[in-house]
């Protein structure tokens, strides 16, 4: 069913396997609308909070790209990828090492704060108009320079068989997996990101998020005005 006018923001809890531009094309049809873009891109892999803008709500993008984010991750010592995620080729693996709690929270700290990152290249981050990735599946070779971050507060959470899970709230482009694989490094072991969830962005959170499914029902039942945020009360300070 057409709805006309639809003008806000969706607060979407996208599931792991599919592209943020996916949700984008599925929301499109579900709303019946042209006018919808995300509000900053998860990893496929990831799951969590999306922001989608709808009609008017596209303008919104410039501001809540700013937004700070947080989220929940669970990161493998030992195992190296070229991906840095559980997705990619191994490419170096460590069996015989020994790291403490006590170790992985000194590095921890020095993760904290603003710090430098160097983008994967396995992203989609632009590069001569073309995303990263296009490069790195053609075996191309890239000098990507540094981008500084800011990773506010870096929280461990739970250490168990090499698994650590953590929780990190940060500046926009932040890349988690580029995180756990530079602290692998720092720690002499390797590391890469085994599973993420973006839990918050700014005042949006995970909680109220809602899934495609139940924005299909919403918007068949005639309910969406529950869950669109309107564009001018809201408080991007957070």
């Amino acid at each position: 069913m057409k709805i006309s006018n639809i003008n806000g923001l969706l607060n979407i809890n996208k599931p792991p396997g599919i592209t943020s531009h996916d949700v984008v094309k599925e929301v499109r049809r579900i709303l019946d609308i042209r006018r919808v873009g995300h509000m900053g891109t998860l990893d496929p892999q990831a799951k969590g909070v999306l922001l989608i803008g709808v009609g008017r709500g596209t303008k919104m993008a410039p501001f809540l790209l700013e937004l700070p984010k947080t989220y929940r991750a669970m990161m493998v010592l030992g195992i190296k990828t070229d991906t840095q995620d559980a997705w990619g080729k191994i490419i170096s693996q460590k069996d015989d090492f020994r790291v403490s709690k006590e170790e992985l929270l000194q590095v921890f700290s020095k993760f904290t704060g603003e710090i430098e990152q160097i983008p994967p290249i396995f992203s989609a981050l632009k590069y001569h108009g073309k995303p990263l990735y296009s490069y790195a599946r053609k075996g191309i070779s890239l000098e990507i320079k540094p981008r500084k971050v800011n990773i506010k507060e870096l929280r461990f959470l739970e250490y168990k068989d090499n698994r650590v899970d953590f929780e990190i709230y940060c500046s926009k482009g932040t890349y988690i997996r580029t995180l756990c694989n530079d602290i692998g490094e720092r720690l002499g072991c390797g590391a890469h990101l085994a599973r993420l969830e973006r839990t918050r962005v700014g005042e949006f959170r995970i909680e109220e998020a809602l899934t495609l499914k139940e924005l299909e029902r919403a918007s068949a039942q005639g309910e969406l005005d529950r869950y669109l945020h309107p564009i001018e009360p809201l408080d991007l300070r957070n």
